[in-house]
């Protein structure tokens, strides 16, 4: 609030040295009385629902719990007229929801969604898209202990230690629940880019625990979400399927848990996404990626593994295709350079720990600083990578759309050098007639 003084005089109601009144009047008169008055000039103020949202044109808010009446987001900055009904989103929420398969919680919920505004007649207006799903399945009771204990290596003592309260039922918003309301807008997201550019985001297993898939196993030229799918660990590659599934049946019968990682691949990703120095394409998608539940990890191009080769041999050479464009024979860069997609193959690779809820007993301690034994109860996966793929997928979905519509908007809002830049629409939208 910005604040400026200003003074009037009662009692005395004329100026010094006015001579409105007789002079034996002004003498007998007593003098002015200043009174300040401050007046007060507003400013406007923006919240946020802190660490809610992400994204700057195509700004993502989620919201619910995971054991309240449902969860959900509100996209803001969707483009209009882009075709869209609950069955565009319903698909990768039905990859992501539990209960799919005897390796994943046994939670029974259908993940139905429902758009209650920002689309008209099956397109979307422009205005902020409110998507929300039901709970169905909670079980408040089986977290009755937690109320009193922490469980190990849980958020629950932290949410304690900054809030000073926490939903004890399910984890609260801390619980991989509260994807859904990035898996939602991540499938939009995924639409807009294939629309606009034909970009396509695959994400699968690549590790399960020990079981590790060769990078060599996998095409990501000819990679096919049908591959993906063909096994419920979502591993494309049916040998080291096989081996991935044993190794979570093995911990899932003695309530206990393994980690993975889940790689992730973008074709046809726009040229020149990113900016330099803090907001790096890279930078992006680590923090979106590291923000899901259970992450740990993140390596994209080379990773940590390029630490073991010399420039020469890390380096990416570049060429001239048949079709003129500037391409690199190699790919360690993982398609970003400086910060910016050179349109070679994105890929990251993304690191999740083991579920830290497992029915095995443990030592913690109560809310009041006593040393206790607990066994945590409720519904948990024996290995989240299988469900993460598209969570994984959605993030990165989420920053390519937000950065391509910054990419538009600063170095396409005029024309372009067709000496140095292409067009970064590839294919015209499907309903280009129509519109």
């Amino acid at each position: 609030m910005a604040s400026s003084l200003t003074s009037k005089s009662i009692l005395g109601s004329t100026k010094p040295g006015s001579s409105s009144l007789p002079s034996e009047l002004r003498r007998l008169s007593s003098p002015a009385v200043q009174i300040s008055i401050r007046t007060q000039t507003r400013k406007n103020f923006q919240i946020q629902a802190t660490g809610s949202s992400y994204g700057t044109h195509f700004r993502v808010s989620t919201f619910g719990e995971s054991h309240g009446g449902g969860v959900g987001c509100i996209i803001d900055g969707c483009p209009p007229r882009i075709p869209l009904t609950e069955s565009d989103l319903q698909f990768d929420l039905d990859r992501r929801r539990p209960g799919q398969s005897r390796i994943t919680t046994p939670r029974k919920e259908t993940d139905t969604c429902r758009i209650s505004s920002g689309v008209s007649e099956g397109m979307t207006t422009g205005t902020p898209i409110h998507v929300f799903v039901p709970n169905t399945d909670q079980r408040g009771l089986d977290y009755s202990e937690m109320s009193v204990a922490y469980r190990p290596s849980h958020a629950d003592a932290t949410y304690d230690m900054k809030y000073g309260v926490r939903s004890v039922q399910g984890g609260g918003r801390s619980s991989a629940r509260e994807t859904i309301g990035r898996v939602a807008p991540g499938a939009l997201a995924k639409k807009i880019l294939k629309q606009f550019a034909g970009t396509e985001i695959l994400a699968y297993v690549s590790q399960v625990h020990q079981v590790v898939l060769p990078e060599d196993l996998v095409d990501h030229e000819n990679l096919t979400l049908e591959q993906i799918e063909n096994n419920i660990v979502r591993c494309p590659n049916p040998e080291y399927a096989e081996k991935m599934i044993a190794a979570i049946d093995a911990v899932r019968t003695k309530g206990n848990s393994v980690g993975g990682v889940v790689t992730c691949i973008v074709r046809n990703a726009p040229r020149g996404l990113g900016t330099p120095v803090f907001d790096k394409l890279e930078a992006e998608l680590a923090k979106a990626c590291m923000s899901l539940p259970a992450t740990k990890g993140f390596e994209f191009g080379s990773g940590f593994a390029g630490t073991f080769l010399t420039g020469l041999e890390h380096n990416d050479e570049f060429y001239t295709d048949g079709n003129g464009r500037i391409r690199t024979r190699t790919n360690r860069s993982g398609g970003i350079q400086g910060g910016i997609s050179n349109g070679e193959i994105i890929n990251m690779r993304v690191a999740f720990k083991p579920t830290s809820t497992i029915g095995r007993k443990q030592n913690t301690v109560t809310r009041d600083k006593v040393e206790t034994e607990m066994i945590a109860r409720g519904r948990h996966d024996p290995c989240v990578v299988p469900r993460a793929v598209p969570m994984v997928e959605a993030m990165v979905a989420l920053v390519l759309v937000d950065q391509l519509m910054a990419q538009y908007a600063q170095c396409h809002l005029f024309p372009i050098n067709p000496e140095l830049q292409e067009p970064l629409q590839t294919e015209q939208p499907q309903n280009a007639a129509a519109l």
